[in-house]
């Protein structure tokens, strides 16, 4: 992982950045059968795992990178701290709620999502930044709503676990937006800050004998020194692959994880997948593909 200026300012693409997002897409996309052989321990302590291992990776990286001025200097900013806090409390969240919905059979509802969070963007970025939206972008997002609706009425309430999670990574990136440092000290800085929280949870655990850590079942503690390597590694690897590749075709990469995710739930987890959800998920990919189509033709240019 070294940073290639020239590749970003010429917004080309290039092999590696290829195979870096595709790596961080399939490891993403195979992440629930990590996080279903940790589905009896708790979410909040297989959280509180994921943010102290993910420190000494992230850490690694920076120091192999050179950059870990740049976080010394976030960690003396009150502004950057601030920032961070923001970030680092909306990633917990959605890391929180798609851990639970892994564990207890809503596979489905984390591939919704992910695939209604690039649509969600475009929203966001309608509302907060003014930007214009395209027809067939309006049309996308009306499909999604749409979809949302029709799996309210099947269920009788609102998809919480997709929306949420949603919610919490669009606004995630919006932010991530405005935090004046790169990606993987960005990402360091998260944890960092995240750090204090789960070192006093997991000492809290130990202190009355509720945590899964060391006590005895070696499956279990590798698993959760794995939550490291599982939540940093394929992070940034994705922003190592995204400043070698265009926009245009990130954006239609980013389908590749929540595809995964929704073969996973179906097939290998048996996840009930009725008429009402297929119509829903039939509208999302419609939605999807809409909203491809401008930045596929904008490519072919």
């Amino acid at each position: 992982m070294v940073d290639t200026p020239a590749l970003t300012a010429r917004n080309e693409d290039s092999l590696s950045g290829f195979l870096f997002a595709l790596t961080a897409y399939l490891l993403w996309g195979f992440l629930p059968l990590y996080m279903k052989a940790l589905a009896h321990v708790p979410p909040v302590e297989v959280i509180a795992h994921r943010v102290i291992w993910s420190v000494p990776v992230a850490m690694a990286v920076l120091l192999w990178l050179r950059r870990t001025a740049d976080l010394t200097a976030a960690l003396r900013s009150p502004r950057m701290l601030g920032m961070g806090a923001m970030t680092a409390a909306l990633i917990s969240v959605n890391w929180g709620i798609y851990v639970w919905a892994i564990g207890s059979g809503h596979a489905l509802d984390a591939a919704l999502g992910y695939y209604i969070n690039p649509l969600f963007s475009i929203f966001l970025g309608a509302a907060l930044l003014r930007e214009r939206i395209g027809r067939m972008q309006g049309v996308a997002i009306g499909l999604a709503a749409v979809a949302v609706a029709i799996l309210t009425w099947e269920a009788g309430r609102l998809p919480l676990v997709a929306l949420g999670l949603t919610v919490t990574w669009g606004f995630y990136a919006f932010l991530k937006k405005w935090l004046p440092i790169g990606p993987n000290q960005g990402f360091a800085l998260e944890v960092l800050i995240l750090l204090p929280v789960a070192l006093g949870y997991m000492i809290w655990l130990s202190a009355t004998g509720g945590g899964h850590f060391l006590q005895g079942v070696a499956w279990d503690d590798a698993l959760l020194l794995g939550c490291g390597i599982v939540t940093a590694g394929p992070l940034m690897i994705y922003a190592n692959g995204a400043k070698r590749l265009r926009l245009s075709t990130i954006a239609v990469m980013q389908y590749i994880a929540p595809t995964l995710i929704f073969l996973t739930a179906v097939f290998i987890f048996d996840e009930p997948f009725s008429g009402m959800k297929l119509l829903a998920f039939g509208m999302i990919w419609s939605a999807l593909a809409l909203y491809s189509l401008p930045v596929l033709r904008a490519r072919l240019r």
